[in-house]
């Protein structure tokens, strides 16, 4: 419909007789649906670099503000390259420090220096996930923030961005995703962006901007002032035009991981992912025993994302793309990981 009518047909009328310019907004609500935020919470957009960009930039300014002795960020040593490389650059800019630690010292790293631990839920080359609830409370109690990256959880885990014990202290501040992985969107579709309602009122209220002010991030874009003034809530947090055909394609595949509510929803896209992890962690052990792999996931449901990682010393990439010659697609990971994601909804 997108490509042959409102693209093909409707052509650049389609912004305002098809609403391509609000699906930024649309399609965060229904990923919100996905990750525990209220409507008006989410916005699809830009990628998830961007967003973390955006978003942890935001954090340390209102740590300045609020506490200018804090001038640390935390993260794991092995943490997804790009975050590592965004806040290395934000912390160059802002005078500040980053932390690598290891994912068992974490709790460690929680002192009055520190501003922002910035953190994925589900570790992409392990598989293990965070106990979002426990470590945001713990970041809050000491003062920090907290930023999350759901990139590979989201569509795929029960995720709880508001928190679950009703005080507000377990709820995360920020967080970020990407929408080609569990949320099916295809190779470079946009990612999402989430803030704190509490976060959100205080830019509205204090005129904070997030460091990328492009013009849709704008309270009234279309009257092009050469004077940027933000958009309320999270919408600010749009830099650039939106791409249709991404976030078409996003959309479609949000809505299959909708369409599940009657079924369950994401409890029961859990409890098959489980199974299948579990299932396959199990016959790999069983069956390819004396080939050198090892099985480096957690096998403890309680901390397993939707992946098994396997190890071998030596002819990992050349056994995973001969996997992908037989159309088993898995991912290699230097230098000697094995990466093998179970998207519940349609892997049997």
């Amino acid at each position: 419909q997108v490509v042959m009518q409102e693209w093909g047909e409707g052509l650049i009328a389609s912004w305002n007789s098809a609403g391509w310019m609000a699906m930024p907004q649309r399609v965060g609500d229904k990923i919100g649906r996905l990750v525990g935020a209220a409507p008006g919470e989410v916005v699809a957009a830009d990628s998830t670099s961007l967003n973390l960009y955006k978003v942890l930039a935001v954090a340390l300014a209102l740590q300045r503000a609020d506490a200018p002795q804090r001038r640390v960020i935390v993260s794991e040593r092995d943490n997804f390259p790009t975050d590592l490389y965004i806040a290395d650059s934000l912390a160059r800019q802002h005078g500040c420090t980053l932390r690598l630690v290891d994912g068992a010292d974490i709790a460690g790293t929680l002192d009055d220096e520190l501003a922002v631990l910035m953190l994925t839920h589900v570790h992409y080359r392990s598989g293990r996930m965070h106990d979002m609830a426990a470590l945001s409370r713990a970041a809050h109690d000491a003062g920090a923030l907290v930023v999350w990256d759901l990139a590979h959880s989201a569509g795929a885990v029960p995720v709880a961005l508001h928190g679950r014990d009703g005080d507000g202290r377990d709820a995360a501040d920020f967080a970020v995703g990407c929408g080609y992985k569990y949320l099916n969107g295809g190779p470079g579709a946009p990612a999402f962006v989430w803030l704190h309602p509490a976060h959100a009122a205080r830019m509205d209220a204090e005129g904070l901007w997030q460091p990328l002010s492009g013009w849709l991030g704008h309270a009234a874009p279309f009257d092009f002032s050469p004077q940027y003034r933000p958009a309320q809530g999270v919408a600010r947090f749009i830099a650039g035009t939106p791409s249709p055909m991404g976030l078409a394609a996003l959309e479609c595949g949000v809505d299959t991981l909708l369409a599940t509510e009657a079924h369950g929803g994401i409890a029961a896209l859990r409890e098959k992912s489980l199974g299948l992890t579990r299932l396959f962690a199990a016959l790999v052990e069983e069956r390819c025993a004396g080939h050198g792999l090892s099985v480096v996931s957690p096998r403890d449901d309680a901390v397993r994302g939707s992946q098994v990682c396997l190890v071998r010393d030596d002819g990992a990439y050349a056994i995973v793309q001969a996997l992908i010659a037989r159309g088993v697609i898995g991912d290699f990971r230097a230098p000697d990981v094995l990466r093998f994601g179970f998207t519940p909804l349609y892997v049997g």
